[in-house]
Parts: C-alpha cells; structure tokens; sequence
C-alpha cells in the first residue's frame, strides 16, 4: 500500500479518474465520500505534479452531496455569510472557528448517545442517533450568535450590516439550565482559542 505517514494516497488524473494507491483499484466521489464517513484519512495528489489536491476534491464531493440528495446542510444564509469573508480581514479566524464548531458539535453528538444508552440501553435509537430537530436548531442558532459576537469584537468599526439572528423559543427550565451549561462550556472553548 502507498501511504504517506498513515494516509492513503489517491492519485487524480487529467481524465478525471481517481485511482486508490492502497487498494490499487479506480474510486469515485462517491467512493472517498464513503472513505470520509468511515473516518479513512486520505489524501488526493495529481498525478502528474504531485501536488495535493485534497482540500479541491473535498469541496468537490460537497458540492455533489449538495446538489443530488435534495438534503442539503448548508443553509444559502450560511453561504452567502462564508463568502463574504472571503478576503475579509478575519478570513484566517473562520477556519478555525468552523472548524471547532464542527468538533464541539460531534463531541455533543457523542455525548448525546451515551446518554441515551444509558438511559434506554441498545436500542435502535441510541445506535444511531439522530437528534431532534430543535435541539440542532438551537444549537446553530447560539453558535452563529457566538461567531456574530466574535466578529464583533475583531472589527467593531465594520460598516458591514450583521445577519438578524432569529430569537429562540422559550425553554423549559431544565432546557434552559442545560442550555445554560453548553454555552458555558463553549464560551470556555472560545475563551482558549
């Protein structure tokens, strides 16, 4: 097998083909995004210069996911907030910060499905947890709200209006202190980046 320090290589070529140097067999997109859920770590080089390609062919793929399951997860508000900081000044903050969001909220996840294993044992549910839309709602709502605020503090003399966040509903109180909770930890996070 071809790795390099622990990642399969895949080589792309200029007909487009991406060819899998550990299994020595041609993938698809859908291929390494299989790779990607399974948790493989990859990297993809073009094949005549060696370059790595990775980050292109993972956009690629998220492009593709985006537009054939009709699901998408990138909300247009989301994109259209991305790419206004392109040559922003605080372009070099948001890959970090998304980045830390994305771990918080699998940490969250993982969290989430032990305690619902504790709570109800091996069920079908706590195998694959799939949680509630309100909870991944609020949890967006208050990391954008912290991102806004974030940014607020790095350009406070931006003259560039900020998105409106849309109030949360009333929680109950023992969401609330849950919710309370998260946020600390968060803030806590944020506080050592």
């Amino acid at each position: 097998m071809a790795k390099n320090d622990g990642e399969i290589v895949i080589k792309k070529y200029a007909n487009r083909r991406l060819y899998n140097t550990g299994t020595s067999t041609y993938v698809t997109l859908d291929d390494l995004a299989g790779m990607v859920k399974r948790g493989e770590d990859f990297a993809v080089q073009d094949a005549k210069s060696g370059e790595d390609i990775t980050h292109s062919v993972l956009t690629q793929i998220i492009f593709e996911q985006e537009s054939k399951t009709g699901n998408t997860l990138l909300p247009i508000s989301f994109l259209r907030q991305l790419i206004s900081y392109y040559g922003d000044q605080m372009q070099m903050v948001v890959p970090s910060f998304l980045e830390h969001s994305m771990q918080s909220f699998a940490e969250q996840q993982a969290q989430m499905q032990e305690q619902m294993t504790r709570a109800f044992g091996e069920t079908p549910l706590s195998k694959n947890l799939q949680l509630p839309m309100q909870m991944i709602e609020e949890q967006v709502r208050r990391n954008t709200e912290i991102f806004q605020n974030a940014m607020k503090m790095f350009s406070p003399f931006s003259g560039v209006a900020q998105p409106e966040v849309k109030p949360a509903k009333k929680a109950e109180p023992s969401d609330l202190e849950e919710l309370k909770q998260q946020l600390k930890a968060l803030q806590t996070k944020l506080d050592s980046l």
